[in-house]
């Protein structure tokens, strides 16, 4: 049996999805991805909200992430119960019923010269 590792819940304050792309490869259009690690033995049960600057919150968002692997989720791939907003500020809670651990990726290929930024998310303890 693997201990769990990780927190319940998780703030991404920087979130932002570019509308453009200079590739139409999609592992190079521009993206946000919440990379969620579930090291335990229980299946994860992830909910996301999304908060805005400028109008109310959306979500949450449900994914579930089998016990003793990963997901790479793309906000871009989010749709119910909205999709997220493109050129638009968004900052995110992500909360899941068992421990998981979060990190934070953009790639932005608006321009030829593609930018990656990472982040561990931040959480309490």
């Amino acid at each position: 049996m693997m201990p769990e590792i990780g927190r319940r819940r998780w703030a991404i304050a920087e979130g932002y999805i570019p509308s453009e792309s200079s590739f139409d490869d999609p592992a190079l259009v521009s993206h946000e991805t919440a990379c969620i690690l579930n090291a335990g033995d229980r299946e994860a049960r992830v909910e996301i909200t999304l908060y805005f600057a400028d109008r109310d919150s959306a979500g949450p968002y449900r994914v579930r992430v089998p016990p003793r692997r990963t997901l790479h989720l793309r906000f871009n791939d989010l749709e119910d119960p909205e999709p997220v907003p493109r050129d638009t500020d968004y900052a995110s809670v992500i909360e899941a019923d068992v421990p998981i651990v979060v990190q934070h990726s953009r790639l932005d290929s608006r321009k030829s010269e593609v930018a990656l930024l990472t982040t561990m998310a931040y959480s309490e303890s």
